[in-house]
């Protein structure tokens, strides 16, 4: 996935450009824009957002915990070890370009406090799933792949649930050990998980109050 935090971090780029260095990029506040390109770029804002969140609360709340309820433990986190870097990476890019978008309808030396605060939550968004993609989503899959190994060999991980694991970790202080260094990682990834959703349900509050029904 080097190429992708490559090109996330290009794009996180061009999006503070935009916002910082507005004439530069051709965002202008006087209404010079032509009306294609200011309804384009409201539809890639809205496209962006609108997935990430889409993403987000799927991934955060529903699938996830229904393939941990279903699935055999090694199984679930083999494939989630594939799933959440497609998924931090998806939506990265999404908050990318929702941030170049309106950072260019919404230039940073001419727009209002609340625009300032939205490009705020968007950017936080866009770093937490960073910070998940370079940082802790590799760290999470080495330690998942160093517990599963363990287990193994304690000839537990292909039921569903914890049962098993909490029975022997108690036993096993290796087990119980590497438990708790997984927790802790996981526990990181799964914060910045919920900043990065928190921070895209701020903005959807603000376009919320924007639409006219």
């Amino acid at each position: 996935m080097a190429w992708m935090t490559r090109f996330l971090t290009a794009v996180a780029f061009l999006a503070i450009g935009v916002i910082f260095s507005p004439e530069t990029f051709g965002s202008k506040s006087d209404g010079d824009n032509s009306p294609l390109l200011i309804t384009g770029l409201k539809l890639a804002h809205l496209l962006c957002f609108s997935t990430a969140w889409g993403a987000a609360l799927w991934v955060t709340f529903i699938g996830g915990i229904i393939m941990f309820k279903n699935l055999p433990r090694h199984q679930f986190g083999n494939l989630q070890s594939k799933m959440f870097p497609a998924y931090f990476s998806l939506v990265g890019v999404c908050c990318a370009v929702a941030v170049g978008a309106f950072g260019y309808l919404h230039p940073w030396k001419t727009s209002g406090s609340a625009e300032k605060y939205q490009l705020g939550f968007l950017l936080a968004a866009f770093a937490f799933n960073l910070s998940n993609l370079v940082i802790f989503t590799p760290m999470t899959i080495e330690m998942m792949k160093q517990r599963h190994k363990i287990e193994r060999e304690a000839n537990i991980g292909e039921e569903i649930g914890w049962t098993k694991n909490q029975e022997v970790a108690k036993k096993n202080p290796k087990l119980a050990s590497m438990n708790k260094k997984f927790g802790m990682i996981h526990g990181l990834s799964s914060l910045a998980n919920i900043f990065s959703f928190g921070s895209l349900a701020i903005h959807s509050w603000y376009l919320a109050g924007k639409i006219n029904l």
